[in-house]
């Protein structure tokens, strides 16, 4: 059982690294899982109910997008999911940035007032665009 810390008492390292290192190592295990269990194979992932109606989330081909990675097909990922396979190396960046400001104590950085927001809402109008693009003829070449 941990001790409450008192306001003005650090944390320890390990109470900083603790959620950065848990949520890298539950990616390495998906990853991992990914890798051995091929989701190019109908269903051995479970199906999407928007597959099945013919329309195509941002996230599909995702699973593909990551299997195809760890067996170092960089163009077969892009084919699978364009949209992670330029978002997995930003997510890596992220998350070693994330580690690094753990173990070294220092606090987050804050970005100014209404960039973190734009920036959000930017990754949100690429993921809007990417979905109704490969939804229509035109983007066709981006559906799974």
């Amino acid at each position: 059982m941990t001790a409450l810390l008192a306001p003005d008492q650090p944390l320890t390292r390990w109470e900083r690294l603790r959620a950065p290192l848990l949520t890298v190592g539950g990616l390495a295990a998906t990853t991992v899982a990914l890798h051995f269990r091929d989701p190019h194979q109908r269903g051995s992932w479970g199906v999407c109910p928007l597959s099945l109606l013919g329309i195509y989330c941002p996230g599909c081909g995702g699973l593909r997008a990551v299997n195809d990675l760890t067996n170092g097909d960089v163009r077969a990922a892009a084919s699978s999911n364009l949209l992670v396979t330029v978002g997995i190396p930003i997510a890596v960046l992220a998350l070693a940035l994330w580690v690094l400001r753990a173990w070294r104590g220092t606090p987050p950085r804050t970005l100014p007032t209404g960039v973190d927001r734009a920036l959000w809402w930017g990754a949100a109008v690429v993921a809007m665009a990417f979905f109704v693009l490969r939804n229509t003829p035109q983007g066709a070449w981006l559906a799974p």
